[in-house]
This record gives structure tokens, C-alpha cells and sequence, in this order.
């Protein structure tokens, strides 16, 4: 794994947030982007996917967490992938344990395929966590089964249709109480300012200042 992009506390860290780009990108993008809403006590990481071909993409080679092989809902999955980018999230968050962040001072989320890879992880992780976000994402249990969840998804999304979003939240709300799905009008694969806005606020709700 490439190193990620990091935004350090600016005064004494007390928790962390982990955030997983899409498909084809890398952490730069989402950096830039917690840049306008970051608070000094928190550290943000991005963590950047290992380069790897794409089956869905004719075998080009992008940053991925994992290779998407069909869009079924009963295609094949990349159960090695998905599980060594769940293993490097966890280490990631053992490291911010091991400079004495408690677990439930981390959020873990993503965009897209990245966001797939932060439920995955969030949701089977053995302590409990401050809270989770997915960005126009979907679900590829334990001690996180009503851990909070922020989810938003722009109803014209080419690539991940809001119906996978709205799939993805039946189901965590099956067993989550805590799920909190915003539909964001006229917003494609991508992401927007009040989306941004409603991501700080979960943010500061699950990480207030200590």
C-alpha cells in the first residue's frame, strides 16, 4: 500500500477519522475536501488503494480496493481483496489505538467502492467505534451492530444507483437502529457541499471536542 495523505491535529489528537476513496482515485481528493471542514483535535487519514487490474473495467490497471467483477447482485465478489483492504483498515486503526486514541473516538467511512470497504470493516470490528460514513456506496455482526451510520447517495448517480444506497440501508437498518440516509437531489458519483456540511455535522455529533 502506498503511504496515505494525512491531515495531522493541529492542537492535542483525542480522535481520528479514516476515509477510503472510490474506484480510479486516491486520497488526495477526499484531503483536499476534509480540508474545509477538519477540526484541530482530529486527525484525518486517506488511505490510498494498491494499483491492481479491474474486471469491469476490460483489466485496466487503477487504484482499487478490491476487483469489481460483475454489478449483480449474484456475481462473483473478490473475496481476497475485499479482505486484504479490511486487514489494512485495521491496521490502520490499531495504530491510532496504539497512540492511545480509544476506538469509540474513530470514525472509519468511504466513497463508493472505498465506503464498501469502511462498512465491511466497521461493521465486523471486534471493539466499538465512534461511528461509520458511506458515500454513495453500498454493502459488499458483532460489537458495531448499532454503531451510528451516516449515509448519503445523489439520486442521479450513474454508477451507483441510488437503488444499491437504499438497498444497503434496508438492510443495516435490519439490525441498526442508527442509520441515517440522506438522498441528495440532482448529485451524480460524486459528492456536494451540503453533503460535506451533513458530514461534519455526524462528525461532530460522534467526535465533540474533549
Amino acid at each position: 500500500m502506498v503511504a496515505p495523505f494525512v491531515i495531522n491535529a493541529t492542537a492535542k489528537q483525542t480522535a481520528t477519522v479514516i476515509f477510503l476513496h472510490g474506484l480510479g482515485d486516491t486520497g488526495a481528493g477526499w484531503c483536499s475536501a476534509f480540508q474545509e471542514i477538519c477540526r484541530p483535535y482530529i486527525k484525518y487519514i486517506f488511505p490510498n488503494a494498491p494499483e491492481s487490474p479491474v474486471t469491469l473495467n476490460g483489466g485496466a490497471v487503477m487504484p482499487s480496493w478490491f476487483d469489481l467483477i460483475s454489478l449483480s447482485l449474484s456475481g462473483p465478489e473478490d473475496e481476497k481483496g475485499i479482505k486484504a483492504s479490511t486487514n489494512h483498515v485495521r491496521d490502520l486503526i490499531s495504530a491510532e489505538l496504539n497512540n492511545d486514541i480509544a476506538s469509540n473516538r474513530i470514525i472509519i467511512g468511504g466513497f463508493s467502492q472505498g465506503g464498501a470497504i469502511a462498512l465491511n470493516t466497521a461493521l465486523t470490528y471486534e471493539k466499538k467505534l465512534g461511528g461509520i460514513i458511506g458515500l454513495s456506496t453500498f454493502l459488499e455482526i458483532n460489537v458495531n451492530k448499532d454503531c451510528p451510520i451516516f449515509q448519503g447517495h445523489g439520486d442521479c448517480d450513474p454508477l451507483v444507483n441510488l437503488r444499491f444506497g437504499l438497498m444497503t440501508k434496508q438492510i443495516l437498518s435490519s439490525f441498526n437502529p442508527n442509520v441515517n440516509f440522506v438522498t441528495y437531489p440532482g448529485m451524480m458519483h460524486s459528492s456536494c457541499p451540503q453533503e460535506m456540511e451533513d458530514v461534519k455535522k455526524f462528525i461532530d455529533e460522534r467526535l465533540p471536542n474533549q
